[in-house]
């Protein structure tokens, strides 16, 4: 198989923080996205919808959502379970992760893509130029700023996000709210638990 991605991103940042964990090595290529090379007609032929990550399984099978690369890779390398263990288990850390996309990660995006003029005609990732929407910036901070405590009063009563260890929901959270800081809208100062968890998981993410 065939990983492409690019590290410094949030998706390749989840991802990479994932196989990490769990000790997996997968022959890789870095697609800068820096420059534009996602757009190219090297990678689109590779990937149609112009994202990373991406896996190419030898018998061509392609996946693009890291959520879908992870699913994979844990049935392939199931020790050090990050997707859970038991039905509650893995409803909890899906549930979580979809939470976290939705409230966070996706309003980060809105924040950083609508604002900045690199970012012109690409307010969405993929091969389709989007144009910018100046209000979705306002509307992310809203956003964030209303799920930072709902987070940090879950982590006050649970030492990882989702189970008794650490899960996919975790390094989700970590990789956003490391995302965040993109945009100058890290944790905020009155969400100790939060913080606290965040320094927790840098030192066991190594």
């Amino acid at each position: 198989m065939k990983l492409y991605t690019y590290e410094p991103a949030p998706n390749g940042q989840r991802l990479k923080l994932f196989m990490d964990y769990k000790g997996i090595e997968i022959d890789t290529t870095q697609i800068d996205l820096g420059t534009g090379e996602q757009l190219g007609e090297d990678y689109k032929a590779i990937n149609p919808y112009c994202t990373i990550p991406a896996l190419v399984l030898d018998d061509g099978t392609l996946f693009t959502e890291v959520i879908g690369i992870a699913t994979y890779l844990e049935e392939l390398h199931p020790q050090r379970p990050l997707l859970g263990t038991g039905a509650v288990e893995k409803a909890q850390v899906i549930s979580w992760d979809h939470r976290i996309f939705m409230m966070m990660t996706s309003a980060i995006a809105d924040i950083l893509r609508n604002a900045k003029e690199n970012w012109k005609d690409r307010a969405l990732p993929g091969p389709i130029d989007v144009a910018q929407l100046p209000e979705l910036v306002e509307r992310g901070r809203a956003r964030l700023a209303a799920f930072y405590p709902i987070v940090d009063a879950h982590l006050a009563e649970s030492t990882y996000v989702a189970g008794t260890s650490i899960s996919f929901a975790d390094i989700d959270l970590f990789a956003t709210c490391s995302f965040a800081r993109w945009v100058k809208q890290g944790i905020p100062e009155e969400c100790s638990h939060l913080q606290a968890w965040f320094d927790k998981l840098a030192a066991e993410l190594g």
